[in-house]
């Protein structure tokens, strides 16, 4: 599976972006599809997963209420909407597909996409 994400940018505290991971190759099904950031200077954290088949959301604290991910079996696409958004949430955003939702909360994703960047001024 080869993920293409897309949708970063750079937007004013409050505002809103909308992030999408599209899979070539075949269907995300029956992977867990989700979210993980990296900020400068540390560590990659976790942010929102979902089931592919179920489509069951899980959040990070630090995003629940303000961040929603959803899928598109129609368009093979996992999006991430983020409303909201405080300096804090800039980072790299990575979408990554793997065998559950555990593996992608602990970063150990099967296949990555190639990161898009968001930041967020005050």
């Amino acid at each position: 599976v080869q993920l293409q994400a897309s949708g970063g940018g750079l937007v004013q505290a409050g505002g809103s972006l909308r992030l999408s991971c599209v899979a070539s190759g075949r269907t995300f099904s029956p992977y867990a599809v989700g979210w993980l950031r990296q900020a400068p200077g540390k560590g990659r954290e976790f942010v929102a997963v979902i089931t592919w088949n179920g489509g069951v959301p899980y959040y990070a604290d630090s995003v629940k209420g303000r961040f929603t991910i959803s899928r598109d079996k129609a368009k093979n696409t996992v999006n991430l909407q983020m409303n909201f958004l405080k300096p804090e949430d800039t980072a790299v955003y990575y979408c990554a597909a793997g065998s559950g939702t555990e593996a992608i909360r602990n970063g150990n994703g099967q296949y990555w996409g190639q990161g898009t960047q968001v930041t967020v001024s005050s």
